[in-house]
């Protein structure tokens, strides 16, 4: 039996051999993965060993795994992308810490992907789920629907990704680790600029208490160990309050909470008094879909969106028509 030590009580049978759950945290970090992504596949493992009685993934394979997993759709009733999910802490678990390759999985009872057209909003509804948004979190909603950004690429974004000039925003490592170029609304930019100003301010406060510095992606920080506290590294949307760095006890100034604006976001919906389940990210839908309405070509909408297949934005296609299939009803003919 390979002993498993997955918390601070566990016994430890052979104490100088690292736990199973650091040597994946220690893979994860190695390939740069996110603080989220680490705890979610920390989490799918644990899960996964409980769910076997505490069994080292070692002496298990296919039969444990889908089992794992079809308990997940089965039991559980999971949606389809929490069972991918899963099965990709998993999959890492074995390839990158066991050196085991899982090739097979095709018994896998899988979870139903439902086949739905996103939310979107017309362009008033837009308009009076903006207006009330106050204060930062104004500035980040138009800022998500004016350039089809995600919760996380806005809240991510930094000062050197902003263009004033060529009135254009790089959104780095978007969804698939990939770079692409979107538009930086006229509208915004005015109100982005004094808010620059102010976030300015306060990272020379921070410098001057002998802070200052931003996490740095990949290994940026050991190449160039200044950057982190050089203007154009700093968050466009800093935290308001400086916190510990959980991996490496570093005390910096995060990015803002994406809770928030989800928050906020929740409740203009309830004092706009729509009536469709809009979120973050169906401004992102309503960008696209606009943005086609006005005749914009599918392929520009595809890289503004940063999709990799067309027909992901096709889907957008499907909402721009009106009830019906755009077919005119013959009451309307009476």
């Amino acid at each position: 039996m390979h002993p498993i030590n997955m918390g601070k009580n566990a016994s430890a049978v052979e104490p100088e051999k690292p736990r199973l759950l650091d040597i994946l945290r220690t893979r994860i970090r190695l390939k740069h993965y996110s603080l989220r992504t680490e705890q979610t596949y920390t989490e799918w493992a644990k899960r996964y060993i409980l769910f076997h009685g505490k069994r080292h993934p070692a002496e298990m394979g296919k039969e444990e795994v889908e089992a794992f997993l079809s308990h997940l759709a089965v039991k559980h009733n999971v949606s389809a992308s929490t069972q991918s999910q899963a099965r990709a802490a998993i999959l890492f678990l074995y390839r990158e810490v066991l050196d085991i390759e899982l090739p097979w999985l095709d018994d896998v009872e899988q979870a139903k992907k439902p086949q739905r057209l996103p939310v979107v909003l017309t362009v008033s509804e837009v308009q009076a789920l903006l207006y009330r948004l106050t204060g930062t979190h104004a500035l980040m909603g138009r800022l998500m629907y004016g350039t089809g950004m995600r919760l996380m690429e806005t809240v991510r974004l930094r000062v050197k990704d902003v263009d004033f000039e060529r009135s254009e925003i790089i959104v780095r490592e978007g969804k698939g680790a990939k770079d692409r170029i979107t538009m930086l609304p006229q509208a915004v930019a005015a109100p982005l600029r004094e808010h620059l100003g102010r976030v300015e301010a306060l990272h020379g406060a921070d410098l001057r208490a002998g802070f200052g510095e931003v996490h740095l992606p990949h290994a940026l920080g050991k190449k160039y160990p200044n950057a982190g506290r050089e203007w154009g590294w700093q968050y466009v949307f800093p935290a308001k309050q400086l916190s510990t760095d959980p991996r490496t006890g570093v005390t910096r100034r995060h990015h803002a909470d994406e809770k928030g604006i989800q928050r906020a976001i929740r409740q203009a919906v309830r004092d706009a008094e729509l009536a469709k389940p809009a979120t973050p990210h169906t401004l992102r839908h309503s960008f696209a879909t606009h943005l086609l309405q006005s005749g914009y070509d599918i392929r520009t909408v595809q890289e503004l969106l940063g999709h990799k297949d067309v027909q992901t934005t096709m889907i957008y296609t499907h909402v721009l028509n009106r009830g019906g299939k755009g077919v005119e009803s013959p009451l309307d003919r009476l």
